[in-house]
Formats: structure tokens, C-alpha cells, sequence
């Protein structure tokens, strides 16, 4: 490695048209186009790291413009030192006092250092030649701890107790690993409960899914609260009759436990996507009351950790328990979430906070105050990033497979060279090309058609919009 440094990157404002679909409709978000703030790392020799963050289309080009900005500040830095203390590196990111003073870890700044920060684990990986979730699985306790970063969080958790967690969990290791590479990693799907979709699209897709092996289901919610129930009941009515399940279907009680799952054992959840004040939370929450879902996500403001603490007190008396997390700027929100006891589920997600190093101190607070990681996902791609997260989490940190679900939506792999795939079970299949990295490099032709505004699909969009014709409807393999 010695000499081999980062010496130059590119930066991509890729959009895909998923509003045409009504793919990533909810309550707040009503016009979606998926997209990707991407950037490809180059160094002085063959190697090179891709990194994104998420966004819904108009703003990538503002993220794209900060992560120019940060990334800046690392080329010409050698590899060696940055991947011997990723730590010190992730402080390094953050640390711009100019950067700071617009959004302190938090806002544009803070999605563009996750991009910036994901492609240079994504080096680190490809250079190991690991997958991103094996590289960091095979560190010591001592390692994780020092490439975690622990500012603001210490009374929360100590890295003396981060190191005494880990090691309680390193002799089980390779047992977890093995197992979880053969049977893969407990999946839910949202692509079943978009708000623009039809009902027609609705009950087809939930029968689809539940004969790909899903048993957990997310609905999209918010809107109108009788419309909300209609669409609900439509999907009970699918999941909880025991004549739709595939043949041979056994569900584990233990994934189901305390998940108010119906008689065929499925699971409904619901999403507000942060559409509503605290009181109406819970008052709109007790109308859907009749649909048992395991828990409310986003049900208000994400940073607003005192209100999801109030909503989580008076949802208990109805059994419906509180969701979130991808939403949250930062580490520091998700200490506060889980000091006022107010989720039962943490959902993290890979571009929101700063990358890898703050999702590894998010998921140790977690396994310390017993809140299970269940990663936001879907989008473009997020799934193929958090599957490497919840395998760091399960084998490392909280040892915990059974309560915990990933979220997974069937849009956009096709782009990636390393796609995200789902067994018979409904699981997630462990990542395990040497090559694939972080899991985050996409098709040069995809980013080619895809680039906004002078992508082939963009220039036949708005070729279509000066005829006055709808946008032309992307391909779905």
C-alpha cells in the first residue's frame, strides 16, 4: 500500500424517474424521483471507491456541489494512515470549520460527508478485497472501537463499554456469520404500500411478495385515516389468510413475537413519514388501531425526540409500537431517542448520518439500551448498502437476528454491478464477491442515461414535455 494515494474524484447527479411509476409516493412526499449524489474515487493506481447519498430529486445538485467541497480536502492523502485509523479519519471529514458552521454533522453538509465517507470504506474494502461487512466483522473489538466515533455520545456509551460489548460477543462470531450466510439475513418489504398506487397494484404485489417469502409488509399511511384503513384492510385481507401463503410456508414464532402478526402469521407496519403534529399522531394512530400494526414509523418531526417519547407512552395502551431513525441528522439525535426511551425500533440509514463510523456508534448504543436496528432501505440504493450494516450489526454488535428486519423495495438494482438479491425465504443474501466493496458501484451506461439534465433519459423527457407528451416510462427488468 505504500504510496498509493487518492488522487483526484468525479461527481454525479444521477436521477431516476420513479415519479412516473408512483413508486416512493407517501404522505409527505407526493413527487419522487429517486436519485443518487454519487462520487468515484481515483487513486494512483488501479483501485477506486464509489460513494452516494440519497436524495428525491431536485436538490441532488446541491448535495453534489457539497460533496465536491469536502472531497476536496482529501486528495492528495495517502491511503496507508486514513485506513490504519478510520476514527481519526471520520473526525478529520467533520472538522472544516467553515463546513461546520453551515449544518454542524447535520443537513447537506452531513449527506455529503457520508458520500465522501462511504467511498473511502469502500476503497478500504475493495483493497482487502472484502466485502464491506466481512472487512469490518474481522476486526478485533480494539479495532471497531477505534474506527467508531464516540464525540457527544460518551454519556450514552463509553468506549469501555463498547469494548466490553464487543468482546462478550467476539467468541460467537464465526458461528453468527455462518449462519447468517446460510440463511440469509430477515427481509420486509415496502413495495407492496406506495400512496399513488392503485388497488389493483396493491393486491398484486402483496400476493407477489408473499409468494417471494416476505412475511413482514409496510404500508404508507397519512393521508386520510378511512382511505388509510380501506388500504390496510385490503392488505390484511391478503396476508392474513392462510390460503395465499405458498406451500410448505413455516413461519418462526420467534420473528413474529410481539409483532402483532395476523393468523397467518404476517406482519403489517405503518409509515407517516413525519406528516404529523405529536397529538395528531396519536389520535390518527387510534383510528388505524383495528389494523394491529407492529409499530408507526416516522409518526412526527425526526429530530423531535421528546415528542416520539410522548407518542411511544400513549401508543403502548394500544399495543402499536414507535418507529425511527432515517431521518435523524446524526448520532447525537439517536443517543437522545434512546435515553427517553422513545422507539421501540431504530432504523438507520446509510446516507443520512456521516457514513460508517457514526451507523457503527448507532449500533452499538442500540444493543446497549436493547432497541433492535431494523435499517430504512429502498430508495436507490440503500439496500445494497444496509444489508452490509445489519450484518456488521448481527455478528458483532447485538447478536440479534430474530426481532430485527430489513427493509427492502424492488426499484433500481439493476444499476449496480453488485445487486442486493432476496433467497425463497424472503431473506437477504449475504454479499460475498471480494470485488463488490461497499456494494455501491453503479453501470457506467446507467449513470450515462440517468445523468440530470444531459442523460439520455432526461433529454427524451424533456424532448417529450415541449410536445406536450408524458414523460417516457423507464424499463424495470
Amino acid at each position: 500500500m505504500s504510496g498509493l494515494k487518492i488522487t483526484e474524484f468525479s461527481v454525479h447527479d444521477i436521477r431516476f424517474p420513479t415519479n412516473v411509476t408512483g413508486d416512493g409516493t407517501d404522505a409527505m412526499n407526493k413527487e419522487c424521483d429517486y436519485s443518487a449524489a454519487y462520487i468515484v474515487l481515483k487513486t494512483n493506481s488501479d483501485l477506486k471507491g464509489q460513494g452516494m447519498t440519497f436524495t428525491i430529486g431536485r436538490g441532488n445538485d446541491i448535495v453534489c456541489y457539497a460533496i465536491e467541497q469536502i472531497a476536496n480536502r482529501i486528495v492528495g492523502k495517502e491511503l496507508a494512515p486514513i485506513f490504519a485509523d478510520m476514527g481519526s479519519f471520520f473526525d478529520f471529514l467533520v472538522s472544516d470549520p467553515q463546513h461546520r458552521w453551515l449544518g454542524p454533522e447535520k443537513g447537506v453538509i452531513h449527506l455529503a460527508t457520508a458520500a465522501v465517507n462511504n467511498a473511502v470504506w469502500d476503497l478500504y474494502a475493495k483493497h482487502e478485497k472484502k466485502p464491506l461487512w466481512k472487512l469490518i466483522v474481522d476486526f478485533t473489538p480494539e479495532e471497531f472501537v477505534k474506527a467508531t466515533s464516540f464525540r457527544y455520545i460518551t454519556d450514552a456509551i463509553t468506549k469501555e463499554e463498547a469494548l466490553a460489548l464487543l468482546k462478550e460477543k467476539e467468541p460467537t462470531k464465526k458461528a453468527r456469520e455462518e449462519e447468517v450466510i446460510k440463511k440469509g439475513y430477515p427481509a420486509y418489504t415496502t413495495s407492496v404500500g406506495w400512496l399513488g398506487y392503485s388497488d389493483e397494484k396493491v393486491v398484486r404485489l402483496t400476493k407477489e411478495a408473499l409468494a417471494q417469502g416476505f412475511n413482514h409488509f409496510k404500508l404508507k399511511v397519512g393521508a386520510d385515516p378511512e382511505d388509510d384503513l380501506r388500504r390496510g384492510r385490503l392488505i390484511r385481507s391478503i396476508i392474513d389468510d392462510k390460503a395465499n401463503l405458498p406451500e410448505g410456508r413455516v413461519i418462526d414464532p420467534a420473528t413474529i413475537k410481539g409483532k402483532n402478526a395476523g393468523p397467518a402469521g404476517c406482519v403489517l407496519m405503518v409509515d407517516a413519514n413525519q406528516v404529523w403534529d405529536v397529538p395528531q399522531a396519536v389520535e390518527y394512530m387510534k383510528k388505524l388501531e383495528p389494523l394491529k400494526p407492529w409499530f408507526i414509523e416516522e409518526p412526527t418531526a425526526p429530530d423531535d425526540a421528546v415528542g416520539h417519547a410522548a407518542i411511544r407512552k400513549a401508543l403502548k395502551e394500544i399495543n402499536i409500537g414507535v418507529a425511527t431513525g432515517e431521518h435523524a441528522h446524526n448520532r447525537m439525535v439517536f443517543k437522545q431517542l434512546l435515553q427517553l426511551d422513545a422507539i421501540d425500533v431504530c432504523q438507520i440509514d446509510s446516507c443520512r448520518v456521516g457514513g460508517v463510523n457514526e451507523i457503527m456508534s448507532i449500533l452499538l448504543m442500540s444493543a446497549k439500551f436493547g432497541v433492535p436496528v431494523c435499517p430504512h432501505a429502498g430508495g436507490v440504493g440503500l439496500c445494497e448498502y444496509v444489508i452490509h450494516l445489519s450484518l456488521i450489526d448481527y455478528i458483532c454488535v447485538s447478536g440479534e437476528m430474530e426481532r430485527n428486519v430489513l427493509e427492502f423495495v424492488d426499484h433500481l438494482h439493476e444499476h449496480f454491478l453488485y445487486p442486493v438479491s432476496i433467497n425463497a425465504q424472503g431473506r437477504y443474501n449475504v454479499p460475498q464477491d471480494p470485488k463488490g466493496g461497499y456494494s455501491i458501484e453503479m453501470y457506467d451506461q446507467s449513470m450515462a442515461d440517468y445523468a440530470y439534465p444531459e442523460g439520455s433519459y432526461w433529454v427524451a423527457a424533456a424532448d417529450a414535455a415541449a410536445k406536450g407528451l408524458p414523460p417516457p416510462v423507464p424499463p424495470h427488468p
